[in-house]
């Protein structure tokens, strides 16, 4: 596959977008590409290739990438083009922090919410936690890594609010184009899938609050790792 193969693979999304395609959608499609770690910060988007791709007129990915640079995932350079943004230290630190308040916070909500919710949400964290664990098995470090934001999307569940859903796919669109930073992922994500399934654990027996300790634990751990590779 070339170096721009996941714009290739757009094609498959146009049937998806349909006719009444929109910004929103298209920017839907890219945001899911950063997440899954396709698009390395830096990287060029070309308006012709991704038009061509998705079948959308120039105005409409125009507005689909200022949504992205709005939630500060790409940037606009003057006589540039449009590039997925670098992050900084800052950015980490800031990010970590909005994490601990979105996701801790959502584990201690999750008395709150019904019965209902908390199996689907106690699901979705299983089959995140499966995914990472079968990815590893095949040595497949990247799949380890979007295995592991469908983690933390499902944890944001246990709000049971479609703002806190909203939210998380955008932090965590960001902290993927951090995690590119990382020269071994799997020397990185590896140990978190111990702690991943200890989190399921706890989420499974109802323990909310002793989750919420281990993943703020779990969090700390992985910001004072990532800031001392940007530094």
């Amino acid at each position: 596959m070339t170096t721009n193969g996941w714009v290739e693979e757009l094609g498959a999304e146009r049937a998806a977008l349909g006719r009444a395609s929109t910004a929103r959608r298209v920017a839907d499609v890219l945001r899911t590409r950063i997440t899954e770690g396709r698009l390395a910060p830096g990287t060029r988007l070309s308006e012709e290739e991704i038009g061509a791709a998705l079948g959308v007129s120039r105005n409409t990915l125009r507005e689909a990438f200022r949504l992205l640079a709005h939630e500060r995932l790409l940037v606009h350079e003057f006589n540039r083009g449009v590039f997925v943004r670098k992050l900084e230290a800052d950015d980490v630190h800031d990010l970590y922090a909005f994490r601990r308040i979105l996701e801790c916070g959502a584990l201690r909500h999750a008395h709150a919410t019904d019965e209902s919710a908390r199996g689907t949400a106690v699901d979705a964290v299983r089959r995140a936690v499966e995914a990472g664990e079968s990815a590893a098995a095949a040595g497949n470090w990247v799949d380890v890594g979007t295995a592991n934001m469908a983690f933390h999307q499902a944890i944001a569940l246990f709000a049971q609010s479609p703002r806190v859903d909203e939210a998380m796919r955008h932090v965590l669109a960001e902290l993927r184009l951090v995690f590119h930073v990382m020269a071994a992922p799997q020397t990185f994500h590896e140990p978190y899938l111990n702690d991943n399934r200890r989190l399921l654990t706890h989420v499974a027996a109802g323990e909310f609050e002793a989750a919420a300790q281990s993943l703020a634990a779990y969090l700390d751990a992985a910001e004072s790792q990532l800031v001392t590779v940007f530094a």
